[in-house]
């Protein structure tokens, strides 16, 4: 413990006694060092030192308070009883600065020094004009101390600054402290230099970064170094073009991730300081590709519709996915709905039936796969029943029966008309008949009558012969005749041989030259009574 003697100076410069005497000088030293105090003491010849002390004093009420320290701890006394009165201190504190005395006994007598030493503790301070700059400002760096100081050197984050006065860039924000060279233990407290910026590496992130599945939910994220940090407000979204924002904010979440929204994303930050004369600087484009099961399957048929039995017929298959399907399989149904009445038929996206049968029409299923899963769709495959060869045989021998029956038919008419008018040339031929009529050369030459009914009025005996009807009257004989259906056609020059004489003997009469000319020939004669 340092013990408290009062003592009372009377300080009087330049006034010596005898040869007693102590030298030192007032000293700056730098708040958490270690200062020597550099000291040295006379007597006179023949005395011995018996005791040294340091004393710390207080200056209060005109006089001074001095107090004894103790060599323990910080202080720490170097010299000896001799001449030297070196005294350290360690770790220098505020409290440590102030008036110093030394005092030294003999064998005889006693000295204090009639001078303090005067010891101030101080530190390095560093100055950063101005603290906070936008980039590309010019920034001063200054160190200060109480003590006289030389050779300080500059650190930011603990590197070497080579100039004190520079213009700001983005890099030189940081903290800066000041120090002695070759004593850099001695450093000020650090200043922060603050730089502001515009946004840069503005980048877009989404999560999931892979495997974005139809259906699933995605997060955009978007970031940026910059100083003062880019607000909530201040990222905006974009999709493909910048036509029309997407989003504003730093995140933007799609919740049910659709086919429509794959395409290429980019956002924009801003904290309304330009970086590099850009206000609104763009993150890369990041494309974002969603993947889904095949959808959308379409079959075809080649050739469309009812396939013909026999010919060739191929079914395609396609599908939307993505990735894209990487195998496409084949089957057909043969039976009720269900797995196990599907039959493995072929694979790829066509199947093609050389030849087609009936066994192969029914339910065609495509099943399209990729990494995801697989979907499929059905198709009903119809076959057009091949016409039957007998058809054209049987329509060519029709048309030939009917030729062949309407050229009979018109023969067999034909045929009644010549008998027709033989039977009207004889009936003509007889006497009291038109025949014998001296009007018969004025009937229209070349008339054919057909279909002509013949009714007579009732006699009593039906079964008489030609003699008797020939004995009639003509004038009634014509009103029992009804005309019907007459065709004019040119008389034949010859008729069929019959066993009746009178009838040859109207064959003989109708071939006289000169009365056949312009003969009627009746066909089809029905007599009623």
């Amino acid at each position: 413990m340092a013990s408290v003697i009062l003592v009372i100076l009377v300080i009087m410069p330049g006034v010596w006694s005898g040869p007693w005497g102590v030298t030192f000088n007032s000293q700056c030293a730098f708040r958490g060092q270690s200062v020597v105090i550099q000291c040295s003491y006379d007597y006179p010849r023949g005395q011995r030192v018996t005791s040294v002390t340091w004393f710390k004093g207080t200056y209060a009420l005109g006089r001074w308070v001095l107090t004894a320290l103790s060599y323990q701890g910080r202080f720490e006394y170097l010299g000896n009883k001799l001449s030297n009165c070196n005294l350290r201190i360690n770790n220098l504190q505020d409290t440590d600065e102030g008036a110093y005395f030394f005092m030294f006994e003999t064998t005889s007598d006693q000295w204090m020094s009639r001078k303090y030493l005067s010891l101030s503790v101080t530190e390095l301070t560093a100055a950063v004009k101005p603290t906070s700059v936008t980039e590309g400002e010019r920034v001063s760096l200054t160190c200060t101390s109480a003590c006289a100081i030389q050779n300080i050197v500059w650190f930011r984050d603990r590197q070497p600054v080579t100039n004190p006065n520079f213009q700001a860039s983005i890099e030189d924000a940081g903290s800066y402290h000041c120090a002695i060279r070759g004593r850099e233990a001695i450093r000020s407290v650090s200043v922060a230099l603050n730089v502001e910026y515009g946004p840069r590496k503005v980048s877009l992130s989404v999560s999931p970064s892979r495997d974005v599945v139809k259906g699933s939910s995605v997060t955009f994220t978007c970031s940026s170094d910059a100083n003062p940090a880019v607000t909530e407000g201040g990222y905006t979204l974009y999709k493909d073009t910048e036509d029309t924002p997407l989003a504003s904010g730093q995140n933007h979440i799609i919740s049910d991730i659709q086919p429509s929204h794959s395409g290429l994303y980019h956002c924009r930050a801003s904290n309304h300081i330009s970086s590099n004369g850009i206000t609104f600087p763009k993150s890369a484009n990041l494309n974002l590709d969603v993947q889904y099961l095949p959808e959308n399957i379409s079959v075809s048929v080649d050739p469309a519709g009812r396939v013909a039995e026999g010919s060739s017929v191929n079914l395609s298959c396609s599908s939307a996915a993505n990735p894209a399907a990487d195998s496409y399989t084949w089957f057909r149904r043969t039976g009720s709905p269900g797995p196990s009445s599907l039959l493995q038929v072929g694979s790829g996206q066509v199947l093609s039936l050389p030849s087609m049968e009936p066994s192969h029409t029914g339910h065609y299923l495509c099943l399209a796969r990729n990494p995801l899963g697989e979907n499929s769709t059905e198709l009903l495959l119809l076959m057009q029943e091949k016409a039957s060869q007998a058809l054209p045989v049987l329509a060519g021998v029709g048309v030939t029966v009917l030729v062949i029956f309407l050229v009979a038919l018109v023969l067999l008419f034909r045929k009644k008309q010549k008998h027709a008018d033989k039977q009207q040339t004889m009936s003509d031929s007889r006497p009291g008949g038109r025949g014998s009529d001296s009007s018969a050369n004025t009937e229209k030459p070349d008339s054919l009558y057909a279909n002509i009914d013949h009714f007579s009025t009732p006699s009593p005996s039906r079964n008489s012969d030609h003699s008797g009807q020939a004995g009639k009257d003509p004038s009634s004989w014509r009103e029992e005749v009804v005309y019907s259906t007459v065709t004019i056609k040119p008389r034949e020059t010859r008729l069929p041989h019959h066993t009746d004489n009178s009838l040859q003997d109207q064959h003989t009469q109708f071939e006289k030259p000169g009365e056949g000319d312009n003969s009627v020939i009746y066909a089809t004669v029905t007599k009623h009574s």
